[in-house]
């Protein structure tokens, strides 16, 4: 900042009271002790400050700042800068990414693994350091991320695990490495192993997105080309929890058509916090009988509790059909 008159100084005096203090302290945190001195002088001397003042020290640093040409030369480099400053090099990239279109550029390694299998991504750290994969596991889709470690030696799944809960902040270099490790790992099987992107779980996510309109156009064309395919999207359209939000009377409506042995199989795979919509269409009698006998009932395969809530599932789509429940807040909410 150059030294200025003192008509300047009072105008740069008056916009820097303007100002609220965080941003007042970040501008004179640059200024030369010569600066400040005059600035200071000028904003003690200012006294009391009419509306017009404010509007003439406003429109002459409009003027000037009008006058100035600001170049594109550089312009990237300097809101990277900007960014980076504010809120730190990998939230900046990030925003940058998103902001800014950049020279075309392939996806990075991370970028591929987050569209990738769970099997592929078991392959790519086979035999990595606990702590290399507790950083992957946080860049993946939480779902993703379970089957992952799901399908590690169970030998190594608490230390992965605890390697999670306190990875706190992770440096770029940390992250750098990583990307590293998966670009060689993928280039070594680049060819012998098919890198799988999609699939009938995210073909479901962009139906739902899109809308029911959009279900009802496509999912009879796909059922006509392929119906193995079309039942496994219809499947993954309309999952257990979606029932969650089926209000007291239309619960009431499904669970009168639910055998209660059935149900108990279903709820024993879902937390308490989650059966208390199922609780809450029952009298308080028959909601303590039911909590007991889930409580009683012995240990259940995945495998039967998910046939449960599939089997509950094609009664909740049914009464939908008929118009006896509704989910959601009408047709085109249905999913």
């Amino acid at each position: 900042m150059t030294a200025v008159t003192h008509p300047q100084a009072a105008n740069a005096a008056l916009m820097v009271l303007l100002m609220d203090d965080d941003e007042a302290s970040a501008l004179l945190s640059r200024l030369t002790p010569e600066e400040l001195a005059l600035l200071g002088q000028n904003m003690c001397d200012l006294g009391e400050i009419a509306e017009d003042r404010v509007s003439e020290a406003i429109r002459d640093f409009a003027q000037a700042a009008s006058e100035r040409v600001v170049s594109a030369e550089g312009r990237m480099d300097k809101v990277r800068s900007v960014m980076t400053s504010a809120v730190g090099p990998i939230r900046a990239d990030g925003v940058m990414r998103r902001i800014v279109v950049e020279e075309p550029r392939g996806l990075t390694a991370l970028e591929i693994a987050r569209w990738l299998e769970p099997e592929i991504i078991l392959k790519l750290i086979a035999d990595e350091f606990p702590q290399t994969i507790a950083v992957l596991l946080v860049q993946l889709d939480p779902v993703v991320a379970a089957q992952v470690l799901a399908g590690l030696p169970e030998e190594d799944q608490p230390e992965i695990v605890h390697r999670v809960a306190t990875l706190g902040p992770v440096a770029p270099s940390a992250l750098t490495m990583l990307e590293e490790l998966l670009e060689s790992r993928i280039t070594e099987s680049f060819g012998t192993m098919p890198l799988r992107l999609g699939g009938v779980r995210e073909v479901a996510e962009i139906i739902n997105s899109a809308g029911k309109a959009a279900e009802k156009r496509i999912l009879p064309v796909i059922n006509k080309r392929d119906k193995a395919l079309y039942k496994q999207i219809e499947s993954e359209l309309f999952k257990f929890e979606h029932l969650f939000v089926l209000d007291p009377k239309s619960m009431g409506a499904l669970l009168r058509e639910v055998d209660s042995d059935l149900l108990i199989d279903a709820l024993k795979g879902i937390d308490e916090t989650q059966r208390e919509v199922f609780f809450g269409a029952m009298s308080s009698r028959a909601a303590d009988g039911l909590k007991d006998e889930i409580e009683t009932r012995g240990r259940l395969k995945f495998a039967e509790v998910d046939a449960a809530q599939k089997r509950i599932i094609e009664v909740a789509k049914r009464l939908i059909a008929d118009g006896t429940i509704i989910l959601g807040d009408g047709d085109e909410d249905y999913v």
